[in-house]
């Protein structure tokens, strides 16, 4: 028998193709191993305690080691493992989809069950051009999305994506998704207002539909905070000015929740709570189960089935996956909402926002940091070591350098980042509090400052205040 120590465990790893796996490192990547988690601490095979900065992936929002959580995917495991939801349902499927219905916004009260957030999207993506199909709009099929926007690893998701170092490499549908610029506050110009910035963006979409033409754009989908783009915030009343522009040419408003939904913000949804728009369709993922169990989902408008039934009663939206409404998934994903709101973690989630901020907000002081943004729990630290350079230097590299070495760095100090390029992004268990606040920010601190002397003692970098 194999050992389980590290060393073994990492060369085993390396049978594993990672998502976003690096080729030339084949073989040789030692990637951390991580054995335990309680709250919103991780352990490595190695003993090492780290605070969980990234939830696990934007997921795990009421913490690790939930007891409760066990039980219950122990007790459904027990019950019924599975049942095909071709022709049967289950108790959990159904009662899931009767609770999101009265969480979600105004009239989204029917749920198509996915096996994540990728498939979430790629479903709801799929609906769109179903009931077109079924609407005699069969030309009405492009989607338009935005820049640095990730929705997902399917194809039809990956080509509404709009990551351009995410698309090396791989194929996507350019005929059918179309892209506009993100609206991204550090790029408003100084010289106009919040308000101005945000006509100006609305328009842009309105212009991109107009050029396609309204009768063959279906649909436009929006992270309310491109979140993997590196915590993108818009101008506030973004959301609802692009909404407008939806109703105005009859295109449908699809706000993808995958990072959003079930508390990043403070709110099970966040569309109409934080931003007041009630899209068409919601997609969501990740907080759902908090991470224990995979499954996503999209929700759908009234409106929207009501004009396929009015149309073509006998159409079948032919789309769906073995494990949708999964009935262990399902059952973990109540159990998850009913911890949510047994122990007021959304109001956790809200308390703790403005302090989480402020707190991250200091590291400006820092001369490598060019920006901190965020919102409810969720923000994003960019580090910017491009002042000295000639013209031949090789940008993505130069970033790349900063983001390893805070990685690192912070690692070793107890702390888990994810590292996108140059930006640290931090998006802690929901449970987090002003303690532990604290205690993020001051590591991650310390590993930003490590990584900028790095950086300075190899003649990366110099320190305008140093000329």
């Amino acid at each position: 028998m194999t050992g389980n120590n590290t060393e073994s465990i990492q060369k085993r790893d390396n049978q594993f193709l990672h998502p976003w796996e690096d080729i030339k490192h084949l073989g040789q990547n030692r990637r951390t191993v991580i054995a335990e988690g309680d709250g919103i601490y991780i352990r490595d095979s190695d003993g090492n305690q780290l605070l969980d900065g990234p939830a696990g992936m934007w997921c795990v929002n009421i913490g690790h080691r939930r007891q409760e959580m066990a039980d219950a995917i122990a007790e459904q495991t027990m019950a019924l493992s599975y049942v095909s939801p071709w022709s049967l349902t289950s108790s959990p499927a159904a009662e899931l989809a009767e609770k999101l219905a009265t969480l979600s916004p105004g009239d989204l009260n029917h749920v198509f069950y996915t096996t994540g957030g990728s498939t979430a999207v790629d479903s709801a993506l799929r609906f769109v051009m179903f009931r077109n199909n079924v609407l005699g709009q069969p030309k009405k099929k492009h989607i338009i999305s935005r820049n640095n926007a990730y929705h997902g690893s399917t194809f039809l998701a990956a080509s509404a994506s709009g990551k351009t170092r995410d698309k090396n490499f791989l194929d996507f549908n350019t005929e059918l998704f179309h892209h506009i610029s993100d609206p991204n506050m550090m790029a408003k110009p100084g010289s106009i207002s919040e308000n101005e910035y945000c006509a100006i963006k609305a328009q842009e979409l309105e212009d991109k539909i107009k050029e396609i033409g309204s009768d063959k754009v279906a649909a436009f989908i929006a992270e309310p905070i491109l979140a993997s783009g590196g915590v993108i915030m818009a101008p506030q009343g973004y959301h609802a000015a692009c909404l407008a522009v939806c109703r105005k040419h009859d295109v449908l408003y699809i706000s993808d929740e995958v990072v959003t939904a079930f508390g990043r913000l403070g709110h099970f949804f966040a569309s109409e709570a934080v931003f007041d728009v009630v899209p068409d369709i919601i997609t969501c993922a990740k907080g759902i189960t908090s991470g224990y169990l995979p499954l996503g989902a999209f929700l759908v408008s009234d409106k929207l089935l009501q004009s396929i039934e009015t149309e073509d009663p006998n159409a079948v939206f032919s789309n769906g996956f073995t494990y949708s409404g999964h009935p262990v998934a399902c059952a973990a994903a109540l159990k998850n909402i009913e911890i949510m709101e047994r122990e007021s973690i959304l109001e956790n989630a809200r308390e703790m926002a403005p302090y989480f901020q402020q707190k991250l907000a200091t590291l400006l002081d820092i001369p490598i940091v060019a920006d901190v943004r965020g919102i409810g729990l969720m923000a994003c630290v960019e580090c910017d070591i491009n002042v000295k350079k000639d013209a031949h230097a090789d940008v993505l590299k130069m970033d790349y350098a900063i983001g390893d070495r805070i990685d690192k760095h912070c690692q070793t100090l107890g702390l888990l980042v994810r590292p996108i390029i140059n930006m640290c992004v931090m998006s802690p268990p929901l449970i987090i509090n002003r303690h532990q606040i604290d205690e993020l920010v001051e590591k991650l601190g310390k590993g930003i400052e490590m990584a900028m002397e790095d950086v300075k003692s190899e003649g990366l970098w110099q320190d305008p205040s140093d000329s």
